[in-house]
């Protein structure tokens, strides 16, 4: 039987019931880190320290992204025109995307590895489906509390003129 993998499951590594799923997620996991990571056997030997350094690594990629992409504009505008500029931020945006769906791929590796079991959610007609909540999280604001916290805050790049 093949096991169940949750949506953003990454290619490639098998499902967390499978023989082979260790190995996979090892090499996984060492190709989602900088190439020196292979030099270190504990990290062959204790997948968990692999995927918890891989989960930082993936993390601070996303964060590096997100802050060039902030300031890219300001930071390249006296030396690239604005069309490049604009190219730039569209390369950022992709390949934010990308860093972003590996990060979260980290994460679901991390946690198959730590034994947790993935099954697929039925969702129900009418009814509001919940995500588990993983330790050491805070919980989400209930919906109505995020629309309220949105329109509380103000607009970005919405300036009255006079």
């Amino acid at each position: 039987m093949t096991g169940y993998t949750p949506p953003g499951w990454p290619a490639g590594v098998h499902p967390p019931d499978s023989e082979e799923f260790e190995s996979t997620a090892v090499t996984w996991l060492l190709d989602v880190v900088p190439p020196d990571y292979r030099l270190h056997g504990v990290l062959r030997r204790y997948p968990i320290a692999l995927a918890a350094l891989a989960r930082y690594h993936s993390k601070a990629c996303v964060e590096g992204a997100r802050q060039g992409y902030r300031a890219a504009r300001t930071e390249l505008a006296d030396w690239m025109p604005p069309h490049a500029i604009d190219t730039v931020l569209a390369a950022y945006r992709k390949e934010g995307a990308r860093l972003a769906a590996t990060a979260r791929a980290v994460g679901l590796v991390e946690r198959a590895l730590r034994g947790e079991v993935f099954t697929p959610k039925m969702p129900q007609e009418g009814a509001r489906t919940e995500q588990p909540q993983s330790r050491g999280t805070e919980p989400a604001l209930p919906r109505a509390e995020r629309g309220r916290a949105r329109t509380e805050q103000p607009r970005r790049g919405n300036k009255t003129r006079s």
